[in-house]
């Protein structure tokens, strides 16, 4: 086996790589900005190779630099898979889940005691956030994440999509200024979610009323809410009328919490995705947890007339 060069060496020079900034890989390496200079500079003696061109105030990658930091990335990835991968095979750690706060409360929890039922021997974590999660160096397992499925660096599954359908309270469809035609909505307040700055083109409620023939209504106006959760909240409340994800939806209206007063629905082109590293499908707990939520949503994609996982 080749000689290898220091593992500092190497963690230094990947973390400089990564940020293209001494200081902040020396922020994350908890080590000095002079500590990471030297020992970059080591493993470029001992490579006899340079690996950054130095120049007054930024650093960048030599070719041979570029060559080696995604080879040395996926290197440390590997490993912290498979430490993981050890750890988590000793049945001590749960199964870590990170989603959204609208899929988590809406779709996922409902359906978790079933995964719970099938697994009693795997621990839940859920981690209810729409943050960008590093899964190399961070304590999370999978992701549940809205989008085309397309992460640099991760492996992804499709999961299901969805239509925004109108949604409002029972009440407001029979007390009142009663919701029966189309032109009943002018007389409603619309309640608006604010979380799709990921998709500027995502449907809102000026697409849905052009495309159900409605030109008298204000789509600028109404309530905002920055979670779609609140949004539907808002609507069960009876405080207007809202679009929402036809999934999200679907037990509140089974419910009677919620009624669809009428049929029009905006198909989104975006979908739900389970994404992880690839070196982490091999572990128990998540191939379990994959093979449950394919089966678990696999009507979804069967309405959409996508086959079976």
């Amino acid at each position: 086996m080749a000689m290898l060069p220091p593992l500092n060496s190497l963690r230094a020079f990947e973390a400089v790589g990564r940020y293209l900034s001494f200081s902040k890989a020396a922020d994350e390496l908890n080590v000095t900005p002079g500590a990471i200079s030297q020992q970059v500079r080591g493993l470029e003696d001992f490579l006899e190779i340079k690996l950054f061109k130095r120049r007054n105030r930024s650093i960048v990658l030599t070719d041979s630099g570029q060559v080696f930091l995604p080879l040395l990335s996926d290197g440390f990835a590997g490993i912290s898979a498979a430490v993981d991968s050890v750890r988590r095979s000793q049945g001590d750690e749960p199964l870590t889940i990170s989603a959204a706060p609208s899929f988590t409360a809406k779709w996922l929890i409902p359906r978790l005691c079933k995964f719970q039922a099938l697994h009693p021997e795997i621990d839940v974590r859920i981690d209810a956030s729409s943050r960008l999660v590093d899964f190399a160096r961070e304590d999370i397992d999978v992701g549940i994440r809205f989008g085309t499925g397309e992460v640099e660096g991760l492996d992804s599954i499709y999961l299901f999509s969805y239509d925004l359908i109108p949604v409002c309270s029972p009440d407001l469809m029979h007390e009142g200024k009663a919701v029966h035609d189309l032109s009943d909505i002018r007389h409603h307040t619309l309640l608006h979610s604010q979380d799709t700055d990921f998709d500027p083109s995502f449907p809102d409620w000026a697409m849905w009323l052009a495309t159900a023939g409605v030109d008298d209504v204000d789509a600028s106006r109404g309530m905002f809410f920055s979670q779609g959760e609140m949004v539907i909240e808002a609507a069960i409340e009876g405080q207007g009328i809202a679009l929402g994800a036809s999934v999200m939806v679907a037990g509140a209206i089974e419910s009677g919490r919620l009624v669809q007063p009428f049929e029009t629905r905006l198909p989104v082109r975006l979908s739900f995705h389970l994404i992880t590293t690839r070196q982490k499908w091999g572990n128990p707990k998540i191939s379990a947890f994959r093979q449950w939520i394919l089966d678990e949503s696999a009507y979804l994609r069967e309405s959409e007339g996508v086959p079976r996982n």
